[in-house]
């Protein structure tokens, strides 16, 4: 009897312990949930609703933070929502930003008419509280996100359109070279590639040699040769993924096409400025020597060699000075100050000089700007226009020596009617200025000073109707007579090219002929 009640002592004590420790475990799990975050969507996991506070987001269901998730677009959260919102509600971001005025607003999208989109926006407590619904999550299986099904979707078909809208050439291609796809722009050239009566066939028919597609060298350039019309060249680029390799082909036409006009546009200049007599050298921004002629050669005597190198504008310069085909300078410091006023003088359009050279010879430099900050240097050698200039003057001033030796009046008078050329007597008979400016000067203005020295006369008259008679002309003489009373003899006589010489010679000054009247000087002249 005393055994039976110490086991129902025991089992009591242990049944007791057992509820204590039930009851414990309870009062820990309640707690334990009591500290646990409640997400502020937990009684709306299957709505796809967003809580911002700013552009920050606060809170998300599960939902919308799959469809964020699914956006391969960089920014904040604001702005991958944007990028998904733009294409089916016009505008959003200007609606969203007056939405603290409005407080509520609600839009559906217009994009796809039979599945569209319904947007609930709202302002609570400052926080901005957005709500994306899609039709077709009604009734659909718990955990189906099916707005961010729906976004991958979207994005897939907007990626596959344009894939097929582009206009160059995509394919993908096994290690072994076969073509497991291609977009659409690939299919429509090999169909125009492939003879008459061929269909394309699995694997896709290559275009491209494959040794130039497996290299993956950007920048290489082949070319098409359709069954009618001209070659199509394209640019390649490949780009290995596993063991397959992904290769677009753009159109390189125009490219070629500028390159030959550019090639053969260069070949044209190189063919005319190499009979140009004239040096020609061209610097770039950098002032490195880009282009030059033969004859530039024989101007400067540099070697080709040197100039083939590309020399800059002062190396240029020193070669030319080492070979003394340069003004020489007082110094060295000088030569530099005056290169680089030069080149800026050059550089503006402002720089043409003559350099007259040791060796005798002359040259004319003339330094124009091209575009893109390119400089021109041109550089003709004058000496023989130089040599003629000289001589021309030096006939000049014997032939004015040579008349102003003479005792008689002496002026000349261009077809046009200007004075040209007179004699030291011509200017004491008359009272001129010797060193007056010989074109400013016509036989109009000229013949007046005569009048307003002599008597009353009609030669004067004359003489303007035979220097402007173009005809054929023969010489006359007449007689005037000064206000001082002397009577001086004149004669007027043609000259080749149109001029008109006048001479004159006073009775006093050395006993000159007797005059022919004047009435048969003027019959000789008709």
């Amino acid at each position: 009897m005393q055994t039976n009640w110490a086991a129902e002592i025991f089992v009591v004590s242990i049944a007791l312990l057992a509820a204590a420790l039930a009851i414990a475990a309870i009062v820990f799990l309640e707690r334990r949930g009591k500290l646990r975050p409640t997400p502020l969507f937990a009684d709306d996991t299957a709505t796809t609703v967003f809580l911002f506070d700013g552009e920050g987001l606060i809170d998300a269901t599960p939902s919308a933070r799959a469809l964020l998730a699914s956006r391969a677009v960089p920014g904040s959260a604001w702005v991958k929502l944007l990028a998904y919102l733009e294409p089916h509600f016009a505008d959003i971001a200007d609606k969203l930003a007056h939405l603290p005025v409005a407080g509520v607003l609600t839009l559906t999208s217009s994009k796809d008419p039979d599945s569209p989109l319904f947007l609930q926006a709202e302002v609570r407590g400052g926080l901005t509280r957005l709500v994306l619904a899609d039709p077709n999550q009604t009734g659909a299986a718990k955990g189906q996100d099916l707005m961010a099904q729906r976004a991958m979707q979207e994005e897939l078909d907007l990626l596959r359109d344009t894939v097929a809208r582009a206009p160059v050439l995509i394919w993908r291609e096994r290690f072994n070279g076969d073509i497991v796809w291609a977009n659409t722009a690939y299919m429509l050239k090999a169909i125009e590639i492939l003879g008459n009566g061929q269909d394309l066939t699995w694997p896709l028919p290559r275009l491209f040699e494959r040794q130039a597609t497996a290299q993956g060298v950007t920048g290489q350039r082949q070319k098409l040769l359709p069954r009618q019309g001209k070659a199509n060249w394209y640019d390649l680029t490949g780009f290995a993924e596993g063991e397959d390799r992904l290769t677009f082909a753009s159109s390189a036409d125009q490219a070629v096409h500028a390159e030959t006009a550019l090639r053969d546009f260069m070949m044209t200049l190189t063919k005319t400025f190499a009979h140009l007599h004239v040096g020609l050298a061209i610097f770039d921004k950098d002032r490195q020597l880009i282009l030059f002629n033969p004859a530039l050669l024989d101007l400067t005597e540099l070697p080709a060699e040197f100039l083939a190198m590309r020399p800059s504008l002062v190396s240029f310069l020193d070669g030319m000075r080492d070979r003394s085909m340069i003004p020489e300078p007082k110094d060295y410091h000088s030569w530099r100050r005056q290169m680089t006023e030069m080149e800026r003088a050059a550089a503006s359009g402002l720089y043409e000089d003559t350099w007259s050279l040791p060796g005798g010879q002359t040259y004319r430099v003339i330094g124009r700007p091209h575009p893109n900050g390119a400089l021109a240097l041109m550089i003709e050698d004058i000496s023989s226009e130089m040599l003629r200039t000289r001589r021309f003057r030096a006939d000049l001033e014997l032939s004015q020596s040579v008349m102003d030796e003479v005792d008689e009046a002496i002026v000349v008078f261009s077809a046009a009617g200007h004075l040209v050329m007179s004699n030291t007597a011509y200017a004491r008979l008359w009272s001129a200025e010797p060193d007056t400016g010989l074109r400013e000067e016509t036989l109009r203005a000229v013949s007046a000073r005569w009048r307003a020295q002599c008597a009353p006369s009609a030669i004067w008259a004359d003489l303007e109707d035979f220097a402007s008679n173009p005809g054929d002309r023969t010489a006359w003489r007449a007689e005037v007579r000064r206000l001082d009373g002397r009577l001086v003899d004149c004669r007027f006589a043609p000259l080749s090219g149109g001029a008109t010489m006048a001479t004159f010679r006073p009775h006093d000054a050395g006993g000159g002929p007797k005059a022919v009247p004047d009435a048969e000087g003027r019959r000789k002249r008709a």
